[in-house]
């Protein structure tokens, strides 16, 4: 989808930080713009730094929210008709020793960062789908995604579903015209620190407080993130170049090596291979949008390179 001009983007958590920096990217490119957002202060703020309310509409949304996501998508189409950008962004996070987390620690993050994903893709794609003039979905992960640490195991978790999510979903739609990215950023300057003022009363059972409290006493780290504009920019890259995975942050290449050798080496070569087996599943031991991917990445190293030397 290179063309974006009069298009239409929906963007959860679409209000502050990697959001609302996809929104700028993406209204700079001519795409109508929905922002969609839990937070009424978010929303008042990002429609003031936009300022451009003939084609941006701030919905108030709560991504766990059902029927609030099918009322929120008929009011996007009303305001703009056809959604072609679905980008699943909203999400939260607890960080902290497994033992410690709750069921409401559990619930609340996996129900934001992958129910919330799950809702945008079960609401969105079929309109999509039905207007038939293609599109695409990006689903904001992290690079704990790709490489998972200590302390953050429910929202790795979550992000490692909503990648998968995309693995799956990319060689199903691509033939019917529509393009799916996994965004997996780094630390971006973002709200995700606050994110616990919209937590649920009913999920307010957290094992995390402590944690918390010492996450917050250790400072402030800002100067070392990527800001909103930079993330969007990229991101807007990606989807410009169909890329399967939107990454940021070089600093992730030695753990993202890594991980591959470490898979690869776990395969059990020694053992000699069922030919019948891998016959008869052949689908199942290669997936073809990454195999496509290695040489989109290439192509565009090359371009860069040849860029770069011009």
């Amino acid at each position: 989808m290179q063309d974006l001009k009069g298009k239409t983007a929906f963007i959860t958590g679409g209000a502050s930080g990697i959001g609302l920096g996809i929104a700028k990217a993406v209204l700079g490119a001519g795409m109508n713009v929905v922002i969609a957002d839990i937070r009424d202060d978010h929303l008042d703020s990002a429609r003031a730094d936009l300022a451009a309310d003939d084609r941006v509409l701030a919905l108030r949304l709560d991504v766990t929210d059902r029927a609030a996501y099918a009322a929120a998508a008929d009011a996007a189409e009303a305001r703009f008709g056809r959604i072609h950008l679905l980008v699943n962004n909203a999400g939260v996070a607890v960080v902290g020793p497994t033992e410690f987390a709750t069921h409401a620690d559990w619930d609340w993050v996996m129900g934001v960062n992958l129910g919330g994903t799950i809702n945008g893709v079960v609401e969105i794609l079929p309109r999509i789908l039905a207007h038939g003039e293609g599109g695409h979905i990006v689903n904001t992960a992290s690079m704990s995604a790709l490489v998972p640490v200590g302390g953050t195991a429910i929202y790795s978790a979550t992000k490692a579903a909503v990648v998968a999510m995309v693995e799956c979903m990319r060689p199903e739609l691509e033939p019917r015209g529509v393009i799916c990215s996994a965004f997996c950023p780094g630390a971006v300057q973002s709200n995700i620190a606050d994110a616990g003022k919209t937590r649920p009363a009913a999920l307010s059972d957290t094992g995390y407080a402590a944690a918390d409290k010492r996450r917050q006493a250790g400072g402030q780290f800002f100067h070392l993130y990527q800001t909103k504009e930079d993330v969007g920019a990229r991101v807007l890259e990606g989807i410009l170049a169909d890329e399967l995975y939107i990454l940021t942050h070089s600093e992730f290449l030695d753990g993202v090596r890594e991980r591959g050798e470490a898979t690869t080496a776990a395969v059990q070569t020694q053992l000699p291979e069922n030919p019948e087996y891998k016959a008869t599943f052949a689908m199942l031991f290669r997936n073809p949008a990454i195999t496509a991917e290695i040489d989109r990445q290439k192509s565009i190293r090359a371009t860069q390179i040849a860029g770069a030397a011009a």
